[in-house]
């Protein structure tokens, strides 16, 4: 137990607040060193690169980097108030992470090598900057979780389920409204035409973003933890709702127009105006969670 605590003190003693007047050695030490993880990775970044750009379930990776730079840099003001340290524990995880990914690398397991560019990063940060910077910006680093394609294999297993709940829904309130219509696994036959309700109409897309756009609000929310927990357990719902919306209204547009509804350029803008829809709706909620008094204020004081 002495000695825990004498190794813990050990690796915290380096965090002591130093002067902000640094030599240029130590300035120069991140920068090379992220440059130094640039090389390291570069055999990632082809695949990863692709997977943004070909993969539509994916394709908002393409933005995180962005968005979590965004966040940083609107850090900068902070940011110079806080005292410059070195953390070991950066170091260890650091050292922890190259390792790893050299085992992911080597093994072809693309997501691992993938996940260890966010945490090296993070390590880096820590031992260069030490604990106060990381806080500072802790967010923008855990957002860039969100820039690593979810594996195929998992996209496959929760795809089914959904596509066939979103079939289900809506060949349920299709009937409602008095079209007469018959579902067959994922397949819907109306007296005229028929639609498939395919994987990427199964809402995991949707789902992805909606979570992603929920944690960006729920950061700039002002308030508890509570309400910002709320903004994002309700982006999969919406994301349920949103694409039951999609898929009945094409349902109900091919009984009228036919099948050519759900095919070229209607099926797209359709995609694009039931997402703007859903965006909507979560950015609303937004507003209200944010013009929402806390308890303590909105209660009388007894």
């Amino acid at each position: 137990m002495d000695q825990a605590l004498q190794t813990t003190t050990s690796l915290e003693k380096s965090n002591a607040p130093e002067s902000p007047q640094r030599g240029l050695l130590s300035q120069l030490q991140f920068p090379i060193l992220l440059a130094l993880l640039g090389v390291v990775f570069y055999p990632v970044y082809p695949s990863l690169a692709n997977t943004w750009l070909n993969h539509s379930d994916n394709s908002h990776g393409i933005l995180v980097p962005f968005i979590a730079a965004y966040f940083a840099w609107s850090k900068k003001d902070e940011l110079r108030s806080v005292p410059l340290s070195t953390s070991w524990w950066g170091f260890a995880v650091l050292v922890f992470s190259l390792g790893f990914y050299l085992l992911s690398y080597a093994g072809g397991i693309a997501v691992a090598a993938r996940l260890m560019i966010v945490t090296s990063l993070m390590g880096l940060v820590l031992f260069c900057y030490g604990r106060e910077i990381f806080k500072t910006l802790a967010f923008p680093l855990f957002f860039l979780f969100f820039m690593v394609p979810v594996p195929d294999t998992v996209l496959g297993i929760a795809a089914l389920p959904l596509q066939l709940f979103a079939t289900k829904v809506s060949t349920f309130l299709i009937q409602a409204i008095g079209i007469p219509v018959f579902r067959e696994g994922n397949m819907v036959y109306f007296a005229q035409t028929q639609l498939e309700v395919a994987e990427a109409c199964s809402g995991i897309r949707s789902i992805m973003s909606y979570t992603m756009l929920s944690v960006i609000l729920a950061y700039m929310l002002k308030g508890s933890w509570r309400k910002r927990a709320i903004l994002v357990a309700s982006a999969v719902p919406l994301a349920l709702f949103a694409n039951i919306v999609r898929v009945t209204g094409t349902g109900i547009l091919a009984h009228f127009y036919g099948d050519r509804v759900a095919r070229g350029f209607l099926h797209e803008f359709s995609g694009l105006a039931v997402f703007a829809f859903g965006f909507v709706l979560l950015f609303s909620e937004y507003l209200l969670l944010s013009r929402q008094k806390p308890v303590d204020e909105a209660s009388p004081s007894s």
